[in-house]
């Protein structure tokens, strides 16, 4: 029977600014199969030696052999140079064929490169190293937007590597005034990050906010968006979204190009955009791509879907029970007669109707492809045509509920339709409750909450909440291209940015 856990010896703090020595490195790494280290002789010589070490998997054995190891031993290189200062030298100086070469003096930063894809060539002696980027080129490449559907529009979506990702921004704003900077999360999982904007065009007190946030997140590793999420905005509890996510690097710029900040974080395939308003969740690129006629029309019809998602169950439920005075007396009958052989009163089966649209989906979602979508046919079968028929719920239920969730379907960001989703069941409740009078208070609680929030100091609402509706065309209507087109005052940004050539 074991008594105690034997106390496993610490390793060294490579945060801080120990030496680099190999006994201290291996330390580090022990117990990490995949560190790998040999000795090189430099110029071929075997009175010179370094320590060669690299994690496997994470830089390319052959660019290794051939731009390291083979540039290291040739004596005609490096045959007649015997001072280690003069190596280091050659080395910094683009003697071997690495375009990225550094020289590290502490523990800490070495550590770092070899987690990062380089590989390090330590002087053990002088106590110094020099690490040279030969990252393995294993990635998924850019591929078309999976999530985001593309119609007219650019197919080149974020993937999980930082570089290609701020590469791909840098190929759309050919901008000299566009800045990168990389920020360390995670004090386990050391992730990097990069908040982009445009210098003298992007409000300096958004930057400045966004700057103090990403520093001041405290976690273990950036592994998930909730992290980014809930540790950057202002009000963490609102099931509202107040980060816009995208994964397609054209909505990302047009975004910068509007005075927004952008965040791009290593392993995740989206970038972030603060601030976030409610009327850029209801926008989509193809906006811009397509006739400004059509576009306005696609918008004020997502508005509409807001409404009749949110208030559709709530209505139907408020006036069956409660008012069935405002029903034309046709459809009534018609209603009636329908609920004759429903054995459940209609809060239970909106209620059960609306449990099982979000089984469905949540099955879809979780399942293969394939199996999802057959289940998704069936289960749309048994829910519908299946559960009228056997009385189970009536026929007016069912069509409420679809256009309900259709409805849904149409928002372009999915966390708002969750949380949309979410408050449907709360204003159902509430009509339950109280009828079309709960429906009313409901709906004033949202409204209500929704303009209490901001995002870096812009109201949630804007431009519907504050500004005596002056610029409430601009959210609801897309202007012709030919058109002055207005910036977003609240915003605030600048008439820097221009390029520098």
């Amino acid at each position: 029977m074991l008594r105690g856990k034997a106390k496993a010896p610490a390793p060294p703090d490579v945060t801080g600014g120990a030496p680099v020595t190999v006994a201290a490195l291996e330390a580090v790494f022990e117990g990490c199969y995949d560190f790998e280290s040999r000795d090189v002789h430099i110029g071929g010589d075997i009175r010179r030696k370094a320590r060669l070490c690299f994690i496997d998997g994470l830089v390319s054995g052959s660019d290794v052999a051939q731009q390291v190891i083979r540039p290291l031993t040739d004596p005609e290189r490096f045959g007649a140079v015997t001072d280690v200062k003069a190596v280091v030298s050659m080395l910094l100086g683009g003697s071997v064929y690495v375009y990225t070469a550094k020289s590290r003096d502490t523990l800490g930063e070495l550590a770092t490169d070899l987690l990062n894809g380089f590989c390090a060539l330590l002087f053990d002696a002088e106590r110094t190293a020099v690490t040279f980027e030969v990252k393995s080129p294993q990635r998924r490449s850019v591929e078309a937007p999976r999530e985001e559907k593309v119609v007219k529009g650019a197919k080149d979506a974020f993937v999980e590597t930082l570089k290609i990702n701020t590469t791909l921004v840098r190929r759309k704003l050919r901008n000299t005034h566009l800045k990168i900077r990389e920020y360390r999360l995670g004090r386990r999982a050391d992730t990097s990050a990069a908040l982009v904007y445009i210098d003298g065009f992007t409000n300096s007190a958004i930057v400045a906010e966004a700057e103090r946030r990403l520093a001041g997140i405290k976690t273990e590793g950036a592994l998930t968006s909730a992290v980014i999420e809930e540790n950057i905005v202002d009000n963490p509890r609102s099931p509202f979204p107040q980060l816009i996510s995208t994964e397609r690097s054209d909505k990302f710029c047009m975004n910068l190009l509007e005075g927004r900040v952008g965040i791009l974080v290593d392993g995740l395939p989206l970038g972030f955009l603060a601030p976030g308003t409610f009327s850029q969740f209801m926008k989509v690129p193809e906006d811009h791509a397509g006739h400004f006629i059509v576009a306005s029309c696609l918008t004020l019809l997502r508005y509409f879907s807001v409404a009749l998602t949110l208030l559709a169950p709530a209505f139907y439920v408020a006036v069956a029970m409660y008012h069935q005075e405002m029903i034309p007396t046709r459809l009534m009958q018609s209603m009636i007669e329908a609920k004759q052989q429903v054995p459940f009163p209609t809060a239970v089966e909106v209620i059960m109707m609306l449990l099982a649209f979000e089984l469905l989906q949540e099955a879809g979602i979780r399942l293969p492809s394939p199996i999802g979508e057959t289940v998704s046919i069936i289960g749309a079968l048994i829910v519908g045509q299946s559960a009228v028929e056997a009385s189970v719920v009536s026929p007016v239920v069912v069509v409420v509920i679809a256009l309900a969730g259709i409805a849904g379907y149409t928002m372009p960001n999915q966390d708002m339709g969750s949380a949309l989703r979410l408050c449907r069941f709360l204003l159902v409740a509430a009509s339950i409750a109280l009828g079309m009078f709960g429906v009313a208070l409901g709906s004033a609680v949202l409204l209500y909450h929704l303009s209490s929030l901001e995002s870096f100091g812009v109201p949630y609402m804007t431009p519907f909440a504050g500004g005596q509706g002056r610029h409430l065309s601009r959210a609801l209507l897309r202007h012709s291209m030919t058109e002055k087109r207005d910036r977003e005052p609240e915003l605030k940004t600048g008439d820097g940015g221009e390029a520098k050539l």
